[in-house]
């Protein structure tokens, strides 16, 4: 689920948000239609510091969670575990509407989320006799660790594994994947505060987006492109892909987080996470509202800024309504046009975005 965002915006779009972001770090000549450097600004310290920050604390936790575990395998340290993945879930799929700087060059995405598992390798692994130290777990391709590692093994094939269920060598394995989701969440929250492998702050490059010398963020416009594209992004890759793939071929083999039925809250979240990104909010008990894009358009058009709120939170209630779990709903006759209707709903959404707040960015 992580191709090119750029794979089904429309063309005029695409190559307009391309003129920023498929320049290296998002820079490239642009037009001065966005010049609000407190928008962008807020959005850093607002919206992205707040959400990965609370990342790295719940992947910390899910690795804790998951050494009780590891000790003590019970009911209660099997469903603590799944709750510390569950809330762990929660910013990173938010945080999709903003997969642009080192979650990106710094491959921390797919190190973190590569879907789909692959399922057999996995299997040979904990069916075969290496020693699965963190090194060895480390190690492994990026198919075989992550959020979708974790879930499969806490939660089962269909969401009912119990306790007595736990081999030794799946604890293993779980404490040593949790672990480096953990140092990874830990990194990407450090790669825009302080500093990783000696590069400067990403919160810093963003910041100073339109001052001499940035050659990331050139102008203020590169930075709002940023923003919109992001938002873009999501919302094509939840209606186009995430639930397109699987119902278009009726095959829950594609679902994402369909061992922990968490499909549904998934998508609501990436598109939470859009809204986030419109309103300049932080992660809930974060920081409050900061200046925003959705604030910059409404000195222009109010009711466009309306509008894409409420076309947003349409889209959140419609895959809301979309019957539990969504791997079985692909497949009955009966969901059918709550999914369609939650598609359309994203395309609304994602559709007004392009045609109406982009030409504002660029204007």
């Amino acid at each position: 689920m992580h191709a090119s965002r750029f794979s089904t915006l429309g063309p005029t779009v695409a190559l307009a948000l391309c003129s920023v972001a498929c320049d290296s770090g998002g820079g490239g000549e642009t037009a001065a239609g966005f010049d609000d450097q407190a928008v962008v600004v807020d959005y850093v310290d607002h919206v992205i510091i707040p959400t990965y920050t609370q990342l790295a604390t719940r992947a910390e936790a899910l690795s804790a969670a998951v050494d009780a575990l590891a000790a003590g395998p019970d009911p209660a340290t099997v469903a603590a575990a799944r709750e510390a993945w569950l809330a762990t879930r929660e910013p990173w799929e938010q945080s999709e509407a903003f997969l642009f700087g080192p979650v990106d060059s710094n491959g921390y995405d797919p190190a973190l989320d590569t879907w789909p598992l692959n399922e057999a390798d996995l299997n040979a692994v904990l069916e075969g006799t290496d020693t699965l130290t963190v090194a060895f777990v480390e190690s492994l391709p990026e198919s075989q660790k992550g959020f979708h590692t974790v879930e499969y093994l806490i939660f089962g094939v269909d969401n009912r594994k119990t306790a007595d269920a736990f081999t030794e060598r799946e604890l293993q394995y779980l404490t040593a994947a949790t672990g480096e989701m953990a140092r990874i969440a830990g990194l990407l929250a450090k790669s825009w505060t302080t500093s990783v492998d000696g590069r400067p702050p990403y919160a810093e490059v963003f910041r100073t987006a339109g001052e001499p010398g940035n050659t990331a963020y050139p102008s203020l416009g590169a930075a709002g492109q940023e923003i919109v594209q992001g938002m873009i992004g999501i919302l094509d890759e939840v209606a186009n892909g995430k639930i397109a793939e699987p119902y278009d071929n009726h095959d829950p083999r594609l679902v994402e987080s369909q061992f922990s039925f968490n499909s549904q809250v998934d998508f609501q979240d990436n598109i939470r996470g859009v809204r986030r990104a419109w309103l300049g909010l932080g992660p809930e008990d974060s920081s409050p509202a900061g200046a925003s894009l959705s604030a910059f358009v409404a000195r222009r058009d109010s009711t466009l800024s309306a509008r894409v709120l409420a076309e947003l939170d349409a889209g959140i209630a419609a895959i809301a309504a979309i019957p539990a779990p969504f791997r079985d709903a692909i497949t009955d006759d009966a969901a059918s046009g709550r999914i369609e209707a939650a598609q359309a709903a994203l395309r609304k959404a994602q559709t007004t975005i392009e045609s109406a707040v982009v030409p504002l960015i660029l204007e």
